[in-house]
This record gives C-alpha cells, structure tokens and sequence, in this order.
C-alpha cells in the first residue's frame, strides 16, 4: 500500500531526517497546507489553520515501511492519547493533492517562536 505524506521540515528533501523515508519514497512534488510553523529547535512543528496562511513543502508518496518509519521518527503511536505530533488528513492548499500530515496542537506550539516565513528551508538559511 502506498501513502501520501505532506513533510515541512526534516523530512524535506536534502533536509537532516530525508534518510528516514528516502528507501520508501516513490515520489515527491510540492505543496503548501494551510497553517503556521513554529520552531521546536532543531525541527519546525505545524499548526493547521484555516486562515490565509501556507506553510511550503513536500507531498511524498511512500510505501506501508515509509509510513511506519516516519510514525516513529515522529514518536506517533495511533491511539495513544499524549503523541508529541498527530498524524491527521489534510487537502493542499492549492492542488488537488491530499494525504497525511504530523501536526502539533495550539497547545503546545504557542509558547514556541512563529516561523514567520512558514518555510523550514527559509528559515534554516536565515539563521546560518
């Protein structure tokens, strides 16, 4: 079985995670998802948000072992009530594209500092 996965950080192409899904990963084109990105430290977190804001990134397709090695990267366990990130639905913002994506909630994002650019890759390049 094969599944798309909407990625914003690591997981990006070229980015320090990739390796994870790189031997599952049958393709790969952009896409945006509306929300906001906020800075963990190492990694951005997504809050989903209806609202005009597009966070940039990746649809990959990956097979069933990409799908489980990205659920435990992202220390998500389906049915487990206290996941760091969940791994929810959501339509492209712009495309007729939809898929997973590894969201964080309101909760625990408004404390972090907003990526205002609401692109990892952007972001990474400014702090350098």
């Amino acid at each position: 079985m094969l599944y798309q996965v909407f990625v914003y950080g690591t997981l990006l192409v070229g980015e320090a995670n990739h390796h994870v899904v790189e031997p599952y990963l049958i393709s790969c084109k952009k896409g945006h998802v509306k929300g906001r990105l906020y800075d963990v430290g190492d990694y951005p977190a997504l809050v989903l948000d209806e609202g005009e804001d597009e966070v940039a990134g990746e649809w990959l397709i990956v097979t069933e072992e990409g799908l489980r090695q990205m659920d435990l990267l992202e220390d998500f366990l389906e049915g487990r009530p206290n996941n760091e990130y969940e791994r929810v639905w959501v339509k492209d913002s712009r495309r007729n594209i939809e898929g997973f994506v590894y969201v964080y909630s309101l909760e625990k994002a408004q404390h972090l500092p907003i990526i205002y650019s609401n692109s990892w890759r952007e972001h990474r390049r400014n702090q350098k």
